[in-house]
């Protein structure tokens, strides 16, 4: 999918064009073949500068092109559908800069980033300030991880606050899912500082202060959702390494129990079986033998009992 967009001048409105003008924005969604090598021959640039953002296992970084062709790649929060399951996971983001008179964004699925500026959620952006508006995808971006890494504490809380009542393999498969999606996360964001601290310190772009000030604010977001992913990512593990030693705590108990009363159905299946013979046996001949016999069998089966109590192997 292929839009065009473009600030006007005087009111800051965003619109809707159909034509490449000098100044406007490039949205690509999923392109077609066709798409690409449009927009490539129109703007004269590489078509490897798009697909390469295209790639689902493109690394965060910076390229240039001799012509003034600047190509950011970053990594962006996204939820997934798994049958049932919500997946957390990023995906690059490609956004080029083309020699100061266009600026294109390309991603493979839509994402929060690029829809909070196409429903013109956030002020003060234009499309002919590419620099500006690169940074402010920048900033947003830090922002939302900070959102979707609440959102992930959350779904552990619940997880974890079901798994006290009952041990069920769905909320294990759950916490595993959500400490994978922190991984994911936490390797991203690092990539992407890279790529803010590079763009503050090269000179890549042409940086007013006020552009400086966006993209320290963005550096300073990606850092907290750093720390967070990180301190949510060992709290993850320690909460899967607790309920991992309570199931098999529980595991043990329950094979204690079993094994506890197989010894005692043994001791009446014993009796049973040695006055069962065809020999010659005590109290066989007896009038109340039977009775004498199930007495015994009850007061040997307590006995049993009450040792295996004091031993604990009965909780």
């Amino acid at each position: 999918m292929l839009k065009i967009y473009k600030s006007d001048m005087e009111t800051n409105e965003l619109k809707t064009i159909k034509t490449f003008e000098k100044g406007s924005w490039i949205n690509m969604l999923n392109p077609t073949d066709d798409e690409i090598k449009k927009v490539c021959k129109e703007l004269n640039i590489e078509e490897d500068f798009i697909r390469d953002s295209l790639d689902y296992e493109e690394k965060a970084r910076i390229d240039e092109e001799d012509n003034g062709t600047i190509l950011f790649i970053v990594d962006v929060p996204i939820i997934e559908k798994e049958k049932d399951n919500e997946i957390y996971t990023t995906m690059p983001l490609g956004m080029i800069v083309v020699r100061d008179e266009y600026f294109i964004t390309v991603s493979l699925k839509r994402n929060i980033v690029i829809d909070n500026f196409e429903k013109k959620r956030i002020k003060g952006f234009s499309t002919y300030k590419k620099s500006r508006f690169l940074l402010q995808i920048l900033l947003t971006n830090a922002t939302n991880y900070l959102s979707y890494l609440k959102q992930i504490n959350k779904e552990t809380e619940i997880a974890e606050s079901t798994l006290k009542n009952s041990m069920k393999n769905k909320e294990l498969l759950k916490l595993l899912s959500l400490e994978k999606s922190l991984v994911y996360f936490t390797t991203s964001l690092k990539s992407n500082e890279i790529v803010m601290e590079k763009t503050l310190r090269g000179k890549i772009l042409k940086l007013y202060d006020e552009d400086e000030d966006i993209l320290e604010d963005a550096i300073i977001e990606n850092k907290q959702a750093i720390e967070m992913s990180k301190i949510y990512s060992d709290i993850l593990n320690g909460t899967m390494d607790a309920y991992a030693s309570i199931i098999s705590n529980n595991l043990n108990g329950v094979m204690k129990f079993l094994t506890s009363i197989t010894i005692i159905l043994t001791i009446p299946t014993l009796i049973a079986s040695i006055w069962g013979m065809n020999v010659p046996l005590p109290l066989q001949g007896h009038p109340h033998g039977f009775i004498i016999l199930v007495l015994l069998t009850v007061i040997i089966t307590i006995i049993v009992v009450l040792m295996l109590k004091k031993r604990d192997l009965l909780n």
